[in-house]
């Protein structure tokens, strides 16, 4: 978030690797933490929600097929804007908030959850459904790459519950499909966080989505759509890894014989195999 908004003619970092350093250095290893709230709040129902909805579209197309895997996954992921649209507000601008300072002069949220109060006090519904447009331009299609991926990456290595090396393959397959998820619709994030953290400093710079694009194009060029993506990137492959992962070895043991009477068959992995 830091790297996507930080202004162009005084950067406060350099890269990734700078920008980790510097807060550490500047705010402690705390700050690494700042806006950490918000998504404990929201990502338990973000994560029911999208593979539920992903299990029960996919029965609902009737068949398995790489595209209903996508349509399925992008169903899921339009319906959890709900939830994660304000959850990224509260965390954007709770993680912008005393840039630098390693004590905080002043303290415009005291946590997310403040911060949404606040922010709804004073602008309503509106206000802190900030970005929901761009959210949902980029949810939709990323979660239909991130469910086509983890599926045809599950096929390709052969993913079998008697496989010794299935929970290595399916943390491979995980990581994989959310570096790929992220690739597919990254610019689109760094407008989203553009226009979250907006109006941050008192001072509104963009007056929507298209305005955004067309003015950090012209200030920055197409470098400005890839702000920030290695950072992204570097925590797109362990945290998808251990979501997919445990959700499906959860669905595995669901799954398993002592199981199968109390049961119904479960969402995200709808192949001809024992997985």
């Amino acid at each position: 978030v830091r790297l996507q908004v930080q202004n162009v003619e005084k950067p406060l970092y350099r890269g990734t690797f700078h920008c980790f350093q510097s807060i550490i250095k500047q705010e402690s290893a705390f700050g690494l933490y700042k806006g950490i709230g918000s998504p404990m709040m929201g990502l338990t129902f973000i994560n029911a929600l999208v593979f539920g909805v992903q299990g029960n579209t996919l029965r609902a197309l009737g068949k398995d097929t790489p595209l209903n895997q996508f349509l399925a996954g992008s169903a899921a992921g339009a319906i959890q804007c709900i939830i994660c649209c304000p959850m990224e507000l509260a965390k954007t601008r709770m993680q912008l908030q005393g840039t630098g300072e390693y004590k905080l002069k002043t303290k415009n949220y005291k946590n997310s959850l403040d911060c949404l109060i606040k922010i709804y006090r004073k602008e309503g519904l509106r206000g802190i459904n900030k970005g929901m447009v761009s959210t949902l331009i980029r949810e939709t299609p990323s979660f239909g790459f991130y469910f086509l991926t983890y599926d045809c990456m599950t096929r390709y290595l052969g993913c079998e519950a008697e496989d010794s090396y299935v929970i290595p393959k399916l943390l491979f397959s995980g990581g994989m499909s959310g570096i790929v998820s992220w690739l597919s619709t990254y610019p689109v994030d760094v407008i989203k966080s553009r226009l979250q953290a907006d109006g941050v400093g008192g001072v509104t710079q963009y007056s929507g989505i298209l305005d955004c694009v067309r003015k950090s194009y012209h200030e920055e060029g197409w470098r400005v759509f890839t702000r920030g993506l290695t950072s992204t990137l570097l925590r797109a492959f362990p945290v998808n890894a251990a979501t997919f992962a445990t959700v499906t070895v959860f669905l595995m043991y669901m799954r398993s014989e002592d199981n199968l009477h109390e049961c119904e068959p479960g969402p995200v992995i709808q192949q001809p195999s024992s997985l």
